[in-house]
């Protein structure tokens, strides 16, 4: 007698559950974002969480429903987007004058701003980055044949 693998179809309990916790990771990955500059956390914490919410999608409806859900164009321009916003602040501060992420020279007026500004948008690029490079690797190990 074989026995089949059960899919996550008939997995009742875990879809329901998966459903109501995905919004609150969701959210509690971009709490972590824009409260790093503030406390623990930041683009890091905040772009593994991110990812791990999707992740959590796929796992339970299927890889192929998370790829409609976020292409893999998009994973990728995140990636690219993440990198380059976080290159293009170290570029900026440099235009202006300062040293390369100085922050400080991002607001003429208010060296604070400048820093609070500078940190936001780097801990920002960070977290796509990060949040697209896990999916990516997500997606690679998920859509492996077992051959």
């Amino acid at each position: 007698m074989k026995i089949e693998p059960v899919g996550m179809r008939e997995k009742t309990i875990l879809r329901v559950v998966a459903r109501l916790f995905i919004p609150f990771i969701l959210l509690f990955a971009l709490y972590v974002q824009f409260h790093g500059d503030y406390g623990p956390g930041g683009g890091f914490q905040a772009g593994v969480i991110f990812a791990a919410g999707f992740v959590l999608y796929g796992l339970i409806f299927g890889l192929p429903t998370l790829q409609r859900v976020v292409p893999f164009i998009v994973v990728e321009a995140s990636v690219a987007i993440g990198l380059l916003l976080y290159a293009g602040v170290g570029v900026a501060t440099v235009l202006l004058g300062g040293a390369f992420l100085d922050y400080r020279v991002l607001d003429a007026h208010d060296a604070t701003q400048g820093l609070h500004l500078g940190i936001l948008l780097v801990e920002f690029g960070v977290g796509l980055a990060v949040a697209g490079a896990m999916l990516v690797i997500f997606y690679a190990f998920a859509g492996r044949r077992s051959d």
